[in-house]
């Protein structure tokens, strides 16, 4: 497939004005500066997870900004950046797999000026905050409970101890320990039907960590689900943090979690409401989700809440891996309350993938509350896209796309950036780099893998054919927001009905002639799941 370097001069490729001063050069830039990401999902862990461990997942259990932070994407910057943000634009022309039907897209590239060198953490006020309720004593690949809502005991029939939640956690939680430094300050919050402080707010300089290292391992699992008691107690040992210098300090919640609540206040509303109070002074959050039975639905909505971010544990060993390298980038964002103004008579936004914000789209404007630092590699940006699927208004709709985008560093300073785009005439296939390209793969594969599970979950008491939501005629559409209404999730076994097990081999096939094209060949994963979902 063609793939175009957007520039002025280029025809019939599309053509990015940019705003006066700035200029453009021929190819992406390679630098030494970090790359930037969205917050909210940071993997799609637990969709794995549970496929392998023939469950059938949530379809909150993959979001489009997770499977985003899987890979590296060409964002297209055509210069090295000079301001902490700065976007860079693709244009893409693709007919839908299934039905051939032509659509529209754009890419937002999400770049920074700041140089690797220059970024370092600053020093953290950190809470540590542990769910030792009775579902994180069982089996780590396991539901804790059925699907009539009765808890299952995931140790019959067992003779030997096996991996469980709290395994994972207490593990999880040594590895956060292990990155903090000595001018750190760090408490550590346990919680089931009540919350108590099991270490103090205080520095690692005065604490002996062996023995903090010691006590967490030794941790036992007990009691009801208290998610709310756990945050505010957490909340409160910042009572004397929240004057601290943001220069010199940053305030965060880490807080580990099956996300199972039965007691307490169960509505996501609450925990929201505590964790904007706590935005707004500063005291930002990271959810670590633990087990196969992990509830996204609950997290995946919280964490569009300003500095927010989450993870699931795949194993022990990958998430100290994991910590060992992105730790720092963890704990601090630093570009918050983007704004994407997009003007056009011919043209809107359809749709948003690649943020835990696209709900609050509409079509004149995209909102990001928050970007986080990310690794580059070979002038790719892990997670570093946003795409926007566009609806053309009418046959001759106006070329003319003009984009203002607006944001605020971690001091309140504000900055903008402004852009003409100009659509012109171009047959699909047309792709401006191999960053949109593998976005516009990525996020076809998740939203037909959404409405597969929307639709397997609505018709699993069906005994009589039903008609899959993704069809030929169709093609892959964006799927409804769906929920539960409760929060202690319950197993459903992995199905995948015939006419879905039929898209999903001829989705493969397109899958695997793109991974082709792209040439990036950790795409592979993908087609592992395809594979198992078509057999």
């Amino acid at each position: 497939m063609p793939q175009t370097t957007i520039s002025p001069t280029v025809v019939p490729a599309p053509t990015i004005t940019p705003a006066p001063g700035s200029a453009s050069l021929p190819r992406p830039t390679s630098s030494d500066t970090i790359g930037l990401a969205t917050g909210g999902a940071k993997d799609i862990n637990n969709f794995r997870e549970n496929i392998r461990n023939d469950y059938l997942p949530l379809p909150t259990d993959i979001t489009y900004e997770g499977l985003f932070y899987d890979y590296y994407f060409d964002t297209g910057a055509q210069q090295v950046p000079k301001k902490l943000f700065s976007p860079s634009y693709a244009y893409a022309v693709t007919r839908d797999p299934l039905s051939r039907q032509t659509e529209h897209y754009l890419s937002v590239g999400l770049n920074s000026g700041m140089k690797e060198s220059d970024f370092e953490r600053k020093k953290l006020n950190l809470v540590i905050v542990l769910d030792i309720s009775g579902s994180m004593g069982e089996l780590y690949n396991q539901y804790y409970y059925d699907q009539s809502g009765q808890r299952q005991d995931a140790y019959a029939g067992e003779g030997i101890r096996k991996l469980t939640k709290m395994d994972s956690a207490t593990d999880a939680v040594v590895s956060i320990l292990d990155q903090l430094e000595a001018n750190d300050s760090f408490a550590i919050v346990l919680f089931n039907s009540n919350a108590h402080i099991s270490k103090p707010m205080g520095l690692v300089r005065n604490t002996n960590m062996n023995n903090i290292r010691y006590n967490v391992l030794d941790i036992r699992a007990g009691g009801a689900t208290n998610m709310s008691a756990g945050m505010q107690l957490a909340t409160d040992q910042f009572r004397n943090y929240y004057e601290v210098d943001n220069h010199e300090f940053e305030n965060r919640i880490i807080f580990l979690t099956d996300a199972q609540p039965n007691t307490g206040d169960l509505s996501t509303s609450g925990m929201m409401g505590t964790m904007k109070r706590n935005a707004e002074n500063r005291i930002y959050t990271t959810f670590i989700g633990i087990g196969v039975d992990f509830n996204s639905t609950l997290i995946e909505e919280i964490t569009k809440v300003r500095g927010a971010n989450y993870y699931s544990v795949h194993s022990p060993y990958e998430f100290r891996q994991r910590v060992d390298e992105e730790f720092d980038y963890m704990v601090t964002p630093l570009v918050f309350n983007l704004r994407l103004s997009f003007e056009s008579d011919g043209w809107r936004i359809d749709q948003v993938f690649g943020s835990p914000e696209a709900d609050q789209a509409t079509g004149r404007l995209m909102t990001i509350n928050t970007l986080f630092p990310s690794s580059r590699e070979g002038g790719e940006t892990k997670g570093g896209l946003v795409l926007l699927k566009l609806r053309k208004m009418s046959a001759e709709a106006q070329e003319l796309i003009n984009l203002t985008v607006t944001y605020e560093d971690r001091d309140g300073r504000s900055d903008r950036s402004d852009v003409t785009i100009g659509l012109q005439g171009i047959s699909p296939e047309f792709f401006g780099n191999s960053g949109i390209e593998k976005g516009v793969l990525l996020s076809r594969y998740a939203a037909l893998l959404k409405n597969w599970m929307i639709d397997e979950r609505q018709h699993v008491q069906y005994s009589f054919p039903w008609d899959p939501s993704v069809r030929e005629d169709t093609g892959i559409i964006i799927p409804p927001e769906t929920g539960l209404s409760q929060w202690e999730r319950q197993s459903l076994p992995l199905m995948v009905s015939e006419p879905y097990r039929n898209i999903f081999r001829d989705f493969k096939r397109h899958f695997e002639a793109e991974i082709g094209v792209i040439g990036d060949y950790t795409l592979g994963q993908e087609l592992e799941i395809l594979d198992i979902l078509s057999r």
